[in-house]
């Protein structure tokens, strides 16, 4: 075995080009993004819920892509580092905590169900439609995690991020609305 083989077997690569294969699709997940950019909820929130999913999903492209959009909008490099350790860490507000809660229920359905006592939580800090809206956020982090892993998306060493749909470039689908 060459040095490095073993750990460059598990980096993800680019296995099916999504925006040429089914440009529907990504304009399909584009839309559920824009209901919630147009839903008023912090996008700071959002950026934390979109790297906690990403986390949890394994999904280097989203991660990557999500931690620098958090610093762009004024995150604290502390927080994103402590994001993985939010229930121990006293550096996330009582709503931010309520939020990655839901999030990690969602993300982990399955294994966890979505509990009464954290929608309760969620509940005391947010409306009904920004709940809706936060919810939906997870459904689409979801989805781009799925598809990204699935089908393909990574981080190249420079930093450049690579998205099935343009790969020789280091730009990435506008999921949002600006």
């Amino acid at each position: 075995m060459r040095r490095g083989e073993a750990v460059d077997a598990g980096i993800q690569r680019i296995r099916i080009d999504v925006g040429t294969v089914m440009p529907a699709a990504v304009d399909a997940m584009s839309e559920v993004e824009r209901a919630v950019a147009a839903s008023g909820l912090d996008q700071s929130l959002l950026e934390l819920v979109r790297a906690r999913a990403s986390q949890l999903n394994g999904c280097a492209h989203c991660l990557d892509m999500h931690t620098q959009d958090a610093r762009a909008l004024g995150g604290d490099e502390r927080r994103l580092h402590l994001l993985a350790a939010w229930r121990t860490a006293p550096v996330f507000t009582p709503a931010e905590r309520a939020a990655l809660a839901w999030c990690e229920s969602l993300t982990l359905l399955p294994e966890r169900g979505a509990p009464d006592d954290i929608y309760q939580t969620l509940t005391h800090h947010f409306t009904p439609a920004e709940c809706v809206a936060l919810t939906l956020a997870v459904v689409a982090i979801n989805g781009w995690n799925r598809l990204a892993v699935g089908l393909g998306a990574q981080v190249d060493e420079d930093g450049a991020r690579r998205w099935p749909g343009d790969p020789a470039t280091s730009t990435r689908p506008r999921r949002r609305t600006p």
